[in-house]
């Protein structure tokens, strides 16, 4: 296999042992922002969904950008690595945006640094799970439906505890609420309830993640002739639904198969992810015929 690298804001070394500057206000604060994207065919994917939200998110917390920081500068350096660690299938890419090091709970300075990882992955499509997620709600914190709601920011402690509470019940994930007890979204993923062929998902106003993959498939399912609201999903509603489906960048989707004592189905699971596939080859196609 060969060796995994790493570019630390512009260096790029392989990585091993420590790889980030001492200081950083990421690792300090949690002061930054940070991107999962997905590798397929040794190319990564969305890259520009994901770097306009990353950029949005940087005007929220006040991280002055380069003018260079687009999204043809970044699937460069990304496809760089990648190379270098000879991944040329599946994997997934990491991007963290940081303050730059210097002062404490106030900074120096609003000097952006980035930092890109990659990893192989199995496989080299998105695979819907075989077994379904077993899950329940997450109650010992809410989501704060603030102006960082909708980002990817390095403040995570309410996905890191859902995940932890979700280990010790034995089940696969608890859905995180709001502070009106609205579900927005698991502990890595949005969420969608399926009724009657429509599907419903927690509105960015709410204050759950804008994700890119839940975005890619809201619009997947418009393309072909299925219906989506974004609306406020209350837990009532998981009870009513028929089918209950998780989305990430990394993974694609994944089928919920409980709630509780509620069981559920995984058609509309199965015909998105297949779609999903579907517009990857189509893209491909489309970038070579170019």
């Amino acid at each position: 296999m060969s060796e995994i690298y790493i570019n630390n804001n512009g260096e790029v070394r392989a990585n091993t042992g420590a790889t980030i500057q001492s200081g950083n206000r990421g690792h300090l604060y949690g002061d930054g922002l940070f991107e999962s994207l997905r590798v397929l065919n040794g190319k990564p994917q969305n890259v520009e969904a994901h770097i306009n939200r990353m950029v949005e998110g940087a005007k929220v917390l006040k991280i002055r950008i380069p003018n260079y920081y687009t999204a043809e500068f970044f699937e460069e350096k990304i496809q760089e690595l990648l190379d270098l660690s000879g991944i040329t299938q599946g994997g997934r890419v990491r991007i963290s945006l940081d303050r730059a090091v210097g002062g404490t709970y106030k900074p120096e300075s609003n000097e952006a640094n980035y930092f890109l990882e990659v990893y192989p992955l199995e496989h080299n499509a998105y695979t819907l799970n075989y077994k379904g997620y077993e899950v329940d709600l997450f109650m010992d914190m809410r989501k704060q439906n603030d102006i960082l709601a909708n980002f990817k920011t390095k403040n995570a402690l309410v996905y890191v505890m859902a995940s932890i509470a979700a280990a010790e019940k034995q089940l696969d994930d608890l859905l995180i609420l709001n502070p009106k007890g609205e579900i927005l979204e698991g502990s890595s993923a949005n969420l969608f309830v399926v009724s009657n062929g429509v599907l419903y998902t927690p509105g960015l106003e709410e204050g759950c993640l804008a994700g890119v993959m839940r975005m890619k498939i809201i619009n997947l399912a418009l393309a072909n002739g299925i219906k989506v609201y974004e609306c406020n999903i209350m837990p009532q509603n998981l009870l009513a639904a028929d089918e209950i489906f998780m989305t990430n960048a990394v993974k694609g989707i994944t089928w919920v198969g409980g709630y509780r004592t509620k069981r559920y189905f995984n058609n509309m699971s199965k015909k998105l992810t297949d779609l999903l596939n579907k517009s990857v080859v189509e893209l491909q196609e489309n970038t070579e015929e170019n």
